[in-house]
């Protein structure tokens, strides 16, 4: 199955069955900043954020650095906001119009493997300015921003001076602007269709037969929560939430 298209991010469905088909719940959970609950539903809020990074990052080795880069600058209400007002300031002839529609003009960024280290804020905000990506896209994926740090905290892959930076920041922005808004007909749970339990089922299936069978991994949320938190690296107890196959006595 192909990737979504980058001109048309946001045909959701395919989204889903592409995240369903590679993320692999249920064995190895190897996607970052999607939600899964124990029944396999998906967080809308989380695929949206997910289609929008598909969209702005090349395949390439350093797209994880990329794609780290632009969570972290998500996950800080407002910052991306007042990256836009000083853009408008400065260019008071050409203020950003964003885009929007379901045929989009986006430029992917591309960074060399030997400079991913290089990729800052500020690049982060270019991508996001120079595609005209809109304000609120932008708040609704806070929620991909929390997840993805949880899930980088309990599986550390970065710096945990920079989380717990990351997570001061995003705490302190919370305090004065509270939860970014979101957009209401992408919120919630997705919950698991009959396609959908197939797939899994052939995919389990194939897995099963190879000589050493990968074991379930992954953060998963019990049924229903809400994956926003305003501590990011509490406690997964504390919060409700635990690896596939951890018990809490």
């Amino acid at each position: 199955m192909r990737a979504p298209d980058p001109a048309h991010p946001f045909y959701m469905e395919q989204v889903v069955q592409y995240a369903l088909i590679f993320g692999r719940p249920g064995l190895e959970n190897t996607w970052q900043g999607i939600a899964f609950d124990f029944a396999f539903h998906m967080h809308w809020q989380t695929l949206f954020r997910f289609a929008l990074c598909q969209a702005l990052c090349t395949n390439s080795a350093a797209k994880s650095s990329v794609v780290r880069r632009l969570v972290l600058v998500m996950v800080q209400p407002r910052m991306y906001c007042e990256a836009v007002a000083s853009y408008n300031a400065a260019f008071l002839e050409r203020p950003l119009v964003a885009q929007y529609g379901f045929h989009l003009n986006i430029l992917q960024v591309h960074v060399p493997d030997d400079q991913a280290h290089n990729f800052l804020d500020d690049d982060a905000l270019h991508v996001l300015l120079h595609n005209r990506i809109p304000l609120d896209w932008v708040d609704h994926a806070y929620t991909y921003g929390v997840v993805y740090l949880e899930q980088q905290f309990h599986n550390p892959t970065m710096s945990m001076d920079i989380f717990k930076d990351v997570d001061n920041k995003c705490i302190e922005c919370l305090s004065h602007y509270g939860t970014p808004p979101t957009i209401p007909q992408w919120y919630g749970w997705r919950e698991m269709m009959e396609d959908d339990h197939y797939c899994l089922m052939f995919k389990c299936a194939e897995k099963r037969l190879l000589p050493a069978p990968p074991e379930a991994t992954g953060l998963y949320y019990y049924i229903g929560m809400d994956p926003n938190w305003v501590h990011l690296w509490k406690c997964m107890a504390a919060h409700g939430m635990l690896p596939l196959g951890t018990h809490c006595d």
